[in-house]
């Protein structure tokens, strides 16, 4: 799973067979996306939010940068929550917008790209550098069920006071611990502890920090 995949016949029965048995069978597509279990992406619900979060997303793109009054607005609507004094710059991309959710006084740098399928939870007073990728989405194994466009997803989580370099790439199923700092262009596959300067691909704890 931290490697941003998943075998998904698990999730539907031994005999591999169970994926096409849900899609026949109705269940809704965004209950199931928001459980964690498999789906398929091209829903009508699912398209219809992901249409509102890339207009949304346009629109909070191509704001004045002095217009701060309309920045927060649109990110209040935008977004599951975000708290005061936190800046996003623009440009930012994400899936849905309402599995996100960022607490106050956090910095995300321009070119942030949020795959919010499965929530992505970001502390407080939380900083995270350019082009940074949180990445929630996963994909069968299996490839007849990927090619029939399967998906699951794992959450992410940023704890406060964490550092995120430029570039770093955060998988499905991360967890991040309060204060600890990733190196720029950093892929990170697993959780990382509180309070740990961690890099590298895959990341891994280079030494601790103080308190």
């Amino acid at each position: 799973m931290n490697a941003g995949t998943v075998d998904l016949r698990g999730a539907a029965g031994d005999s591999g067979t169970g994926l096409t048995d849900i899609a026949a069978g109705g269940s809704s597509m965004k209950r199931r996306m928001l459980a964690g279990e498999p789906y398929l992406p091209d829903d009508a619900e699912l398209v219809a939010d992901k249409l509102r979060c890339a207009r949304l997303v346009r629109d909070y793109n191509a704001t004045d940068p002095a217009d701060l009054h309309t920045r927060t607005a649109l990110l209040a609507e935008l977004l599951g929550a975000v708290g005061p004094e936190s800046v996003i710059k623009p440009p930012v991309y994400f899936d849905y917008g309402y599995q996100t959710t960022i607490g106050r006084g956090t910095f995300v740098n321009a070119g942030a790209m949020i795959l919010d399928v499965g929530r992505v939870d970001i502390g407080d007073h939380v900083q995270i550098g350019p082009n940074v990728q949180l990445l929630t989405p996963l994909h069968p194994m299996n490839a007849a069920d990927r090619r029939a466009g399967w998906e699951t997803q794992a959450p992410v989580s940023i704890a406060d006071g964490t550092w995120l370099g430029g570039g770093v790439i955060v998988c499905a199923g991360v967890t991040i611990g309060e204060d600890a700092v990733i190196g720029a262009g950093s892929v990170v596959t697993r959780g990382i502890p509180p309070r740990v300067f961690a890099a590298g691909n895959p990341c891994r704890v280079i030494r601790e920090l103080p308190e």
